[in-house]
Formats: structure tokens, C-alpha cells, sequence
């Protein structure tokens, strides 16, 4: 899904990333060092070809330290339309950047060293991820980690059994101005981003994940409670921390769409925005395969996806305050 603002970077990154080519124009590619062999699962968003833009570019930014996308395996959504047309395009461009592609998950494991699960259809992921992980391969999950809070529950439990972390992130984690928040000092923060939906998710799982990571990147855990408005046009959801302090998600339908959002802090009032890119992202990506170390603990994603499931609980029942630990562990018995 290509995210509105954000397709600069794509832009931006297309001149410096084709590969070098032969005289028959066949691509070439510069062999990764070892451990270095990145492979995609799910060719059907536009982050798959962004971050293979980067990695594979003639002259790559240093931070990424020699990593490169060396293969794929392109299906991902079979029945999310907007999804679905994009593969072959997508295939496509990958291809002329020296990727090769796979005909499974399996033939594409014995192929590389680490996995960029990015499958833009979250029912997938549980099931794609068990053969990472019994292949005994460190994987970044993009958003969303999972199609319901059930199976993200199932994949950090599989992450757990099989001793490999994982780690998942939006790129909104790293909206500009971010960086610069005292964390211990936040009072509390109003955040905004495009909440458009996918019947085939949970209302936030699609889009709405952007704003509320943001809000999580700032506020941090300890929500308990969650309450929403919603309207055709706009949702919003305020909640409560175990403290006292209130954070509240401001997703979007209709008008110019944007990021950003407001941190109240001890001293004084600080805005986030604009977009920075994936860059941020990746280069914590990266970081991620070199160490094993994950940015993002299990326990903030998974009170992530919690958050968003409770608001969706919320409007089923009128914009009632809904708490945190009912719908956790609601999912996880399913």
C-alpha cells in the first residue's frame, strides 16, 4: 500500500538505485558478504520496492553495511485487490534491480541469510512466519504484524519457541521531531495519521497503526483502558495509562492527509511531523540483523495491537471505555 506523502522516498531513491548491468543487460549484483543475503516475503507493497531501492543501490548508503535483497518470493494478499495488481509490477522492478525470485517461501529460505516478511495482508503473516522461524532466520515483520490481536499473540509466543526475536515497527516510530522527546518527561499526546480501512482487518490494523505507533513511540506502555468516537469521516480514541496520564489517536478518512502530532511535556508542548522517510526504519532494520537485538520490545507491539483491537471493542459497544487486559486476554484464549 503505498502511503500517500511517503511516496518521495521512492521517488527520490530511483536514480541512485538501479543496479549496474551487464553488456547483454542482464543486472548484476555485488555478492553480500555472508550473513548479509536479505530475502522479501511479499511483493505486494510498495515497501518491499523501497527497501531494495536502498539496499541494492549502485552506490548504497554505508549504514547498511553490504546487506542486500538477493531474492523474493512475490505472493502476498490473495484477495485484497489494491494489493493483488501490484505483484506483477512489482516483480518486475525488483527483477531489474538484481533480485531473483522464488516460487516459495521454502526454496527462498535456502537462498538467504535474513527475511523482510512484508506480505502487505496481515492474515497471512502467522502461518509465513512459522517457516522463518523453523528455518531458524531473524525476520522483521512489517505492519501489520498480524491480521488480528490472536495471531500476533501466536507469532511473539513462536518467537519465544524457537529463541529468535523479532521485530516490527511502523515507519511513523521515527516521525521527525520525535528523536528529541524526553520520554520521562511526557505528560501526555495527541497524535493524527490516515485511518482509511480494509474490510479484511481490524479497523486500525490497516492504516491507523501509523498514528497510534507514533503515539506508543512517545506515551511508551501502560494504557489500561480505551474508549472511541467514531464517525464516517474520522475516528478518535483516548487512553488512559496506569498513571494517569491520557494519550489520544486522531485517524483520518477524508481531506489532505498527513502525519504528525503533539507531545505535552513537562517543559512545554512539542510537535511531531513531518514524515522522515524509511531510511530511519531501515537503518534500525539493519541494525536488528547485524545483533539480534530488537528497538521494539515484544510487550509494546503486542500492547499495540491491543490497543487498537480495544477501540475497535469500544465502538462495537457505542463508545464505551473498554480495558486492556479483558481484550488481551480475550485473544489470547482464541
Amino acid at each position: 500500500m503505498i502511503s500517500y506523502n511517503r511516496r518521495a522516498f521512492i521517488k527520490t531513491t530511483i536514480a541512485s538505485s538501479v543496479a549496474l548491468q551487464l553488456m547483454d543487460g542482464t543486472p548484476t549484483l555485488a555478492t553480500p558478504a555472508e550473513g548479509k543475503r536479505v530475502g522479501i516475503i511479499g511483493l505486494d507493497t510498495s515497501h518491499s520496492v523501497a527497501f531494495t531501492k536502498a539496499l541494492n543501490a549502485a552506490s548504497p548508503d554505508p549504514v547498511y553495511d553490504g546487506y542486500k535483497v538477493v531474492a523474493a518470493y512475490p505472493q502476498g494478499s490473495k484477495d485484497i485487490e489494491s494489493s493483488v495488481k501490484r505483484i506483477p509490477g512489482y516483480i518486475e522492478e525488483v527483477k531489474k534491480l538484481g533480485v531473483e525470485i522464488t516460487t516459495s517461501i521454502k526454496d527462498l529460505l535456502s537462498k538467504v541469510d535474513v527475511i523482510l516478511l512484508e506480505t502487505n495482508d496481515g492474515r497471512l503473516h502467522l502461518e509465513q512466519a512459522m517457516e522463518v522461524f523453523k528455518a531458524g532466520k531473524r525476520m522483521f515483520i512489517d505492519k501489520p504484524v498480524a491480521g488480528t490481536l490472536s495471531d500476533t499473540i501466536a507469532i511473539y509466543e513462536a518467537s519465544k519457541k524457537y529463541k529468535i526475536p523479532i521485530f516490527s515497527a511502523s515507519s511513523l516510530r521515527y516521525i521527525k521531531g520525535i528523536e528529541a522527546i524526553d520520554k520521562s518527561k511526557v505528560q501526555g499526546a495527541d497524535t493524527f495519521s490516515p485511518a482509511t480501512l480494509e474490510k479484511t482487518h481490524p479497523d486500525f490494523f490497516w492504516y491507523g497503526i501509523h498514528g497510534v505507533e507514533t503515539l506508543y513511540t512517545v506515551m511508551g506502555t501502560g494504557c489500561k483502558s480505551v474508549s472511541r468516537v467514531s464517525t464516517p469521516d474520522t475516528d478518535i480514541v483516548v487512553g488512559v495509562w496506569a498513571d494517569g496520564r491520557t494519550g489520544t489517536f486522531r485517524g483520518t478518512r477524508t481531506g489532505k492527509h498527513d502525519y504528525g502530532g503533539t507531545v505535552f511535556t513537562q517543559d512545554g508542548n512539542k510537535i511531531l511531523g513531518p514524515y522522515a522517510g524509511y531510511e530511519p526504519l531501515l537503518v534500525d532494520i539493519i541494525k536488528y540483523f547485524k545483533t539480534g537485538e530488537v528497538p521494539v520490545t515484544p510487550e509494546e507491539t503486542i500492547e499495540i495491537f491491543t490497543f487498537m483491537e480495544a477501540a475497535d471493542e469500544s465502538k462495537r459497544q457505542g463508545g464505551k471505555s473498554v480495558m486492556m487486559e479483558s481484550v488481551f486476554a480475550k485473544a489470547k484464549k482464541k
